[in-house]
Order: C-alpha cells, then structure tokens, then sequence
C-alpha cells in the first residue's frame, strides 16, 4: 500500500488533453507495428495476433460513428467503465486507460468487468468473449479479451487504481 501511495504522489497530476484529443493520439501511437506491420489501428478487439486480422481500421477515416455490426469503425474502450466515474475528467480522457476497439465490440462488453468467460455468450471474430463468469465466488457476465491483451488491459487497471486511489472508493462497482 505504500508503495502505491508514492506512486500515486508522483503520477496524480497530469496535463488533461480532452476527451477529442485521443482519436489524434490513437492514430499516431496505436498503431499497428508488431503484427502485420501495415499502419491500421492496433484494435485489441479484433486484432488477430496469429493470423489475418477479421477487420483493419484506417487511422481517423474509420473513427466511430454508427454501426450496425462488427468490422464497420473504431472507437475508443475505457478499460474502467466511463459509468463507473460518471464521465467526470480527467479520468474519462485519460488515455493510460483508454485504447482503439471495434465499436461493436465495445458495446458488446458495455460496462461489465473484465474476467475469465465459462459460458459463452457472444465472442468477437477474434475470439474475445461475452458471458458468465468462471471464477469462483462471481457468476455475473463479464468480458474476457484474448490472451495476447489481457497483460496491457491489467497495466490499464492497475494504472487507474494507483492514479485515482484517492477517488476510486466512490466509483460504481
């Protein structure tokens, strides 16, 4: 606990660039430079790390706007539930949380909590899933990424709770 206190000390103060100003971080800094190597956005939703990718989003020309199905446009996923602050600044543009995902995925999981999937509910055409929870003690439906993404969702959580410990008592849980 102390040791997350000092961090917290050292990183509670940042510059609040706005919730717009992620799409321009996105298309310089999200984008896909270890898989194909081809430019597109690194959507950690559709991403296929030992294969074709089902989708591949163009930086700013496949920004979201509507969608009906998967594959259509990119959004920006908040690894902590914007619910779950309300939407308050500026833990709702913080983009050490925030990442490029399919907009349909990203309904998809909504506000439920990450964790490990048992029973399948829906699942992305890159194997991400929908459904109840597996872990014992919780039967509520969650959100499972692929593997090869759960390691930078939990920097994201663990992130967020060392940043905001002075506020995250009162967030929706």
């Amino acid at each position: 606990y102390a040791l997350k206190t000092a961090l917290h000390k050292i990183i509670k103060s940042h510059t609040d660039q706005g919730y717009w100003a992620v799409w321009g971080f996105i298309a310089k800094h999200d984008i896909d430079r270890y898989y194909e190597q081809d430019a597109t956005v690194l959507d950690v939703y559709s991403e296929s790390p030992h294969g074709v990718d089902a989708h591949s989003f163009t930086p700013k020309s496949h920004q979201c706007g509507n969608y009906v199905k998967e594959g259509e446009c990119y959004n920006r996923e908040h690894s902590f539930p914007r619910s779950w602050f309300n939407s308050t600044d500026p833990m709702f543009s913080d983009i050490h949380q925030l990442f490029p995902t399919d907009g349909y995925v990203n309904e998809m999981r909504s506000n439920f909590a990450f964790g490990e999937v048992g029973k399948v509910q829906l699942q992305s055409r890159n194997g991400s899933k929908l459904g109840k929870s597996k872990t014992q003690g919780y039967r509520g439906i969650v959100f499972e990424p692929i593997d090869e993404f759960k390691g930078d969702i939990a920097r994201a959580q663990l992130y967020m709770a060392v940043r905001y410990e002075d506020q995250i008592a009162s967030w929706e849980k």
